[in-house]
């Protein structure tokens, strides 16, 4: 029997494109989290409300999920990298629009309620434009490297989107602390025009050619939505993140905890934000070496089991450092379905539909991470912080149970 080659750690990163992409990807997610914790943490201050958390996940949310299937529709028949490029203009532009709400001389002339209704009005606008952005992006991907790099690059662009997720939180802590809010805008500015001109480096790629005929809008969207239905594994690998981060996920309220629980500030929040992304980044750097794709359902549900305990865990914590483990391994635990949610949309969705796939995705994404936000802000006002975050662990152990005694066929599925 041949002897099989030994895999190259850095073969995606190899690839020019592939590295703008990556670096792009890094630089957007810590750009966009240092400016929702900032935000997050000015408005808590303003209304101690947890309520006003969770609605700025909400704002994002709805426009997103409106737009995201005729986003992955474009994606699918469109120049890609322009849509990202546009997609990066609006979004520049809200980034512009927030920081002049909180000039004092504009500031003066509104109430709370109008600074209130401008913020998510913005936020709405940003969310609008990461409906056509993250279809874009993710169908994007595959086209920039060799299909048999495709688990490698999964890894790679999750692993430096979590180096993002782990910066820009914790970064956006200590800016607040030393520059303040408004400077803290002005280097979110700044960041997004360089995430620009790493678009602007990637060319053009050509349309996928197929034989299939031309589909109306509304049988474009239908397609997308049934070929993610009729694939099993597809289905429950997004199913599994929806539910998990939506009932489980703690991140919009760490405002809260970091303020009235730990009484840590806002350098202790940047290093609560920080603590679920540095816990991915060091298992997703294990995985570059050993991939979780052999037994990729068993690991899969394993690590979505491991996410619920971990939260059920950090929300009865009233020590600092324990909290921060346990959001740790929240990060890890999430960072192994990360990897084997993206390598199956990579290897399943035929060319010609990745963007709409990638759209269903990520309205699941979204639904789970912003809606959950809401969801999150909801119920800790109803229930009390504590008390609804524990309860996002039990549901998501009670998923866990269910998906296991529905997808027991998908053990023998392998991804590599």
């Amino acid at each position: 029997m041949a002897q099989q080659s030994p895999v190259d750690t850095f073969a995606s990163l190899r690839i020019p494109e592939f590295r703008y992409f990556v670096m792009n990807s890094f630089l957007i997610t810590a750009t966009l989290l240092i400016q929702e914790v900032t935000l997050g943490y000015e408005l808590y201050k303003m209304t101690h409300d947890p309520l006003m958390l969770g609605l700025v996940g909400l704002a994002e949310a709805i426009p997103f999920i409106a737009l995201s299937l005729f986003g992955g529709h474009l994606a699918d028949r469109r120049d890609k990298k322009r849509i990202l490029q546009w997609s990066l203009l609006v979004i520049l532009l809200g980034s512009v629009i927030l920081y002049l709400v909180f000039q004092p001389s504009v500031a003066v002339g509104l109430s709370q309620t109008a600074r209130l209704a401008t913020i998510y009005g913005v936020l709405m606008l940003i969310g609008t434009a990461k409906g056509f952005y993250s279809p874009a992006s993710s169908s994007l991907k595959p086209f920039l490297v060799p299909r048999e790099l495709y688990p490698n690059s999964a890894t790679w662009s999750s692993s430096f989107w979590q180096a993002g997720a782990i910066i820009g939180p914790g970064l956006a802590g200590f800016l607040y602390s030393w520059v303040g809010f408004d400077n803290s805008l002005i280097a979110v500015i700044a960041l997004l025009v360089v995430c620009f001109v790493l678009i602007s480096l990637i060319d053009r790629k050509p349309m996928p050619v197929n034989d299939l005929p031309v589909l109306k809008l509304s049988e474009s969207l239908k397609e997308g939505f049934r070929f993610v239905f009729k694939t099993q594994i597809v289905l429950y690998a997004i199913s599994l993140d929806l539910f998990s981060v939506l009932f489980g996920g703690v991140v919009a309220i760490l405002p809260v905890f970091a303020e009235d629980i730990l009484k840590v500030g806002a350098e202790g929040l940047g290093f609560l934000r920080a603590a679920p992304s540095v816990g991915a980044l060091l298992t997703m750097a294990y995985m570059t070496k050993h991939p979780p794709t052999h037994n990729a359902w068993r690991n899969m549900l394993l690590a979505v089991a491991g996410f619920g305990v971990a939260t059920i865990v950090f929300s009865l914590s009233t020590n600092f450092y324990l909290s921060l483990i346990m959001l740790g391994l929240t990060g890890a635990f999430d960072s192994v379905s990360v990897i084997i949610r993206q390598t199956i949309l990579q290897i399943f969705p035929p060319d010609h539909m990745r963007g709409r796939v990638a759209a269903v995705n990520g309205m699941f994404v979204s639904s789970s991470n912003e809606i959950g936000a809401f969801e999150s802000g909801l119920l800790a006002r109803l229930l009390g912080t504590v008390p609804s975050v524990m309860l996002g662990g039990v549901v998501t152990l009670v998923v866990v149970g269910y998906v296991y005694a529905k997808s027991k066929a998908l053990f023998a599925v392998r991804l590599s």
